[in-house]
């Protein structure tokens, strides 16, 4: 019988390679389970995308071919995982249903190949070819981190906190909010960091963002709308907020999927909605801190780059506690 969590984390992953968030997807595919299988589920799935391309190079050794199916692949990668990054799996389980789930998915004639590999599997160190299949993390993210390339890669692959991150509690308090002011959460969505903001008293909180099934969920007076874009404000406001989308580099260990969909460009497209969204912000603020989880310098200080601005903070996974973020305090147009 195919387990609950096995099934869910097959399920979600196989979402993630046709392009989901591994957060939603599990959240999709685990809200019928009990929270032991559900907490199973998600552990197999981040553990599976966070080792993947180490994963990958087992196969390999372990006897797989090298072309597979997106399916077979799939149910290898789970197996291979549970049993030699799990400790609490049988080992005639992981190999029994990583074989049932090829059967009942259409892949019956791969049993056999996905039995044989799984069966040769051990615990035993491996001589990885290279330091990219060692920390399962592409050559050129390490190349561009230079000498923390592999604490961020190894930080990677570690199991995060649950609740809001250290790194992430740094931001706020850079706006030096008191009772009193008014504050402008531009990207706002899902709204950490504008119930953070709450705890200081301001008299006025705005809450924006372009997606409003996202914005449903965080506090404060919500607008709908795109920051990109001038803003529907005639007041000014004592704090203005811009966590920027960006690429999501010093998040690897939540978001391990994030790695395996960059491409060096992606960068520089990133930078440009950054800037007009950090353009519009320094309109209508005093104080404006423009804040990223990403570790890459063209979303961090390239677009804060001829601003006035008054101080950075920068944390680093495998280095600071936490994930890593990058935050500018910048004195807005109305501030001068």
């Amino acid at each position: 019988m195919l387990s609950p969590a096995r099934a869910a984390a097959w399920d979600a992953l196989l979402d993630v390679l046709e392009g989901a968030h591994s957060d939603e997807a599990l959240l999709y595919r685990c809200m019928t389970l009990e929270s032991r299988d559900a907490g199973l589920a998600q552990e197999m799935v981040l553990g599976v995308l966070r080792n993947q391309l180490s994963l990958d190079f087992l196969m390999g050794y372990f006897g797989a071919p090298p072309r597979l199916d997106d399916k077979v692949r799939t149910a290898l990668r789970l197996g291979i995982f549970q049993m030699r990054y799990l400790d609490r799996i049988p080992r005639h389980a992981a190999v029994g249903e990583s074989v049932e789930l090829v059967k009942r998915n259409g892949k019956r004639s791969a049993a056999g190949l996905v039995n044989a590999v799984l069966r040769k599997v051990t615990r035993d160190p491996v001589p990885w070819p290279d330091r990219e299949t060692e920390w399962s993390c592409p050559e050129w993210l390490m190349a561009r981190w230079g000498a923390r390339a592999e604490a961020i890669a190894g930080h990677a692959l570690t199991i995060p906190p649950s609740g809001m991150d250290v790194g992430a509690q740094t931001i706020v308090p850079l706006l030096e909010l008191a009772p009193g002011m008014t504050f402008l959460d531009l990207c706002s969505a899902p709204g950490n960091k504008t119930r953070q903001a709450l705890t200081y008293s301001p008299s006025l909180v705005v809450a924006a963002d372009r997606s409003l099934q996202r914005l449903e969920t965080v506090p404060g007076h919500r607008v709908l709308l795109d920051a990109t874009r001038p803003l529907p404000f005639s007041q000014i406001f004592d704090c203005v907020l811009v966590d920027a989308p960006c690429s999501g580099t010093g998040t690897l260990a939540r978001n391990p999927e994030i790695k395996w969909r960059l491409w060096p460009e992606d960068f520089l497209r990133q930078q440009q909605r950054q800037r007009q969204i950090l353009e519009q912000a320094l309109k209508v603020g005093r104080r404006v801190v423009y804040a990223t989880c990403s570790l890459e310098p063209e979303e961090n200080e390239d677009v804060v780059a001829g601003l006035p601005v008054l101080k950075t903070m920068r944390r680093w996974p495998g280095e600071d506690e936490g994930d890593g973020f990058f935050a500018a305090v910048i004195e807005g147009a109305a501030g001068r």
